[in-house]
């Protein structure tokens, strides 16, 4: 056989794996379409940025008891919304208090402002991608990005705080000027108190044991604290969604149900304000989109 024709057929399996790897590999992905929507969710695997034609939010003026983070929530918002100087902000607090509503309702009144402002969701679990994502938005200076994380917390083997500090310190080549980084949380540290003392009373340098995932919280500008709400802040909650929604019942029934209804779960707050209004208003016979 001359040489020729065995170098054809060593080439031949190596043409085949080289032609099957390709098949295998995954499409360049297109460029976001940034201008389908006002919202989108980060997924994985493939990565993609999904429009959300249709963001299920709360009227910023129904939310009552947040005064405080509400203004300066919105002010801090619209200063990154004209292009000025913002801060990342940690929303952390009582559950229920409105914190991820909150941050929809000023992305809503920004937008109603006219000022332009897209928010992109990210989830806890897709935080290892976040340098992925960043890389898209980058990509489109035109924009300016609201990147919201609801419900951020780790437990102590939890690496996904790693990922978080691409989002507040952007490495080398920082933080895009486009995006700015919103969480919400129970917790102020973003991690339980227990395994923070845990790894204090363990750790050969206690201080320096714990100081990388605390400091976190730390990176953010702005912490709003939100609280358990009073009973008058949560009947005022209802009364303002019955409003709204043109459900009318006496006083006095509002507030006996009202309150029977938070002794029942043994709390209140902002959700179960809601939760109670709307199976007054199934009752009332009046449909409430939620």
């Amino acid at each position: 056989m001359t040489e020729t024709g065995t170098q054809s057929r060593a080439e031949d399996p190596l043409s085949r794996i080289a032609a099957a790897l390709e098949r295998l590999a995954p499409a360049p992905q297109a460029a976001p379409d940034f201008g389908a929507a006002d919202a989108f969710h980060w997924q994985t695997a493939p990565d993609r940025l999904v429009p959300v034609p249709r963001v299920s939010r709360v009227d910023i003026g129904l939310l009552v008891g947040v005064d405080r983070s509400r203004d300066t929530l919105l002010e801090n918002t619209r200063h990154f919304a004209r292009g000025l100087t913002a801060n990342n902000a940690l929303l952390w607090g009582a559950r229920g208090m409105g914190k991820s509503s909150l941050v929809k309702a000023v992305h809503a009144q920004i937008r109603h402002e006219g000022l332009p402002l897209k928010i992109v969701e990210l989830s806890r679990e897709d935080l290892p991608s976040v340098t992925r994502l960043l890389a898209h938005l980058r990509t489109a200076p035109q924009h300016r990005f609201l990147l919201f994380c609801d419900d951020l917390s780790f437990s102590h083997d939890d690496q996904h705080y790693k990922s978080l500090k691409a989002v507040l310190d952007g490495g080398i080549e920082g933080r895009p000027e486009n995006v700015l980084f919103y969480a919400t949380s129970n917790r102020r540290h973003l991690m339980p108190r227990d395994m923070i003392d845990n790894e204090r009373s363990t750790a050969i340098n206690p201080g320096e044991a714990v100081e990388e995932k605390v400091s976190l919280s730390d990176r953010f500008g702005l912490w709003l604290g939100f609280h358990p709400c009073s009973q008058d802040d949560y009947l005022e909650m209802i009364r303002g969604y019955c409003a709204a929604h043109g459900v009318t019942v006496p006083e006095d029934r509002l507030r006996a149900e009202a309150i029977e209804w938070q002794a029942t779960r043994g709390a209140r707050s902002g959700r179960v304000a809601w939760q109670f209004f709307c199976d007054l208003a199934a009752r009332e016979g009046v449909r409430v989109a939620t």
